[in-house]
């Protein structure tokens, strides 16, 4: 497969004949992304959306070294949204092993996003097959190609990802690979409760990798209470550090003091939804409760101690 670059900066504009075109977003990689209105947020980080897709996803999950020694891999993409992150993915792998059966789940509620990618031409800068492969899924929500190059089994789940998810638990889904790519747990905290993570971690293999963008203390305890071990995956631009949870025996010196201490502070306090169904608001409410109640350190004292810590090593 060839080496593909982004093109320089400049407009994409929508053709005035689609009636749903979105407002596209330039990052500062040169790629583009999609605003939601919905959840008034990018869908991707400022700083480069291929970026954040390779250096928070592809790249702490190690696919290219897993490509190099296994026949076939299994991902998981939580918010498959736009695509980047499994066409990141589906062209690192085929980029050392063209042979390497690749099967990808992929969960998305809104099945709009990832063809309005394919009308704006947003993944035409992967190599190929990527592109018209991600098309057909897009579109028809299944592919299967059984051919010797780059061999892909692909599935597009368009529901509630706790729907989705559970069904992938029944059917013994295990993967080398788990994109959690949701929303950011103020706007869409459905997506990041201790008991949806339990099911998110039930489809990670023994060797596999989980990898977030989100450092967010909350979501952390959320990762180390299924039994998960966390460290902290590098930042894109001056945005903050990602997450990677794998089962490997690790203790918490895989992360800093600092982000340990903050483990145990009121902000560490995880979203709850004990029957995967209750709303924003509810799942909201419910965490700031139970806030309320704790004895837990305030985080704003864990902050302030770690801002003279700063300051006195200055």
């Amino acid at each position: 497969m060839s080496s593909h670059n982004f093109p320089s900066h400049h407009p994409i504009t929508p053709s005035p004949h689609h009636p749903s075109s979105p407002t596209l977003k330039p990052t500062d990689d040169g790629s583009y992304t999609f605003f939601s209105q919905e959840f008034e947020e990018l869908y991707h980080s400022h700083s480069g959306a291929k970026q954040e897709a390779e250096y928070k996803f592809v790249e702490p999950c190690q696919l290219k070294n897993k490509a190099q020694i296994k026949s076939s891999l299994k991902i998981l993409d939580i918010c498959y949204g736009l695509g980047y992150n499994s066409s990141a993915a589906l062209a690192t792998i085929w980029s050392v092993n063209p042979n390497c059966q690749v099967k990808l789940m992929a969960l998305e509620k809104d099945e709009t996003v990832s063809r309005q990618a394919i009308f704006h031409q947003l993944l035409t800068h992967w190599p190929a097959p990527v592109p018209s492969y991600l098309e057909t899924l897009a579109q028809s929500h299944y592919i299967q190609s059984s051919s010797s190059l780059y061999p892909l089994t692909a599935k597009l789940w368009v529901e509630d990802a706790r729907i989705s998810l559970k069904a992938l638990v029944n059917s013994g889904f295990k993967a080398d690979a788990i994109f959690l790519d949701p929303f950011s747990p103020p706007k869409c905290p459905q997506l990041w409760t201790v008991e949806f993570i339990a099911l998110v971690a039930q489809c990670l293999k023994p060797d596999g990798y989980l990898a977030t963008y989100s450092c967010a203390a909350c979501i952390r305890k959320a990762l180390q209470l299924t039994g998960l071990s966390l460290e902290a995956t590098r930042g894109v631009g001056r945005r903050s550090p990602g997450t990677l949870a794998s089962w490997k025996n690790q203790d918490h010196l895989a992360l800093s003091e600092q982000e340990w201490e903050h483990l145990q502070t009121r902000a560490a306090i995880p979203y709850r939804d004990p029957q995967l169904e209750d709303t924003a608001i509810m799942i909201h409410n419910r965490r700031e409760k139970e806030q309320q109640e704790s004895s837990l350190e305030p985080s704003s004292h864990w902050k302030k101690r770690w801002i003279k810590t700063r300051d006195k090593s200055d």
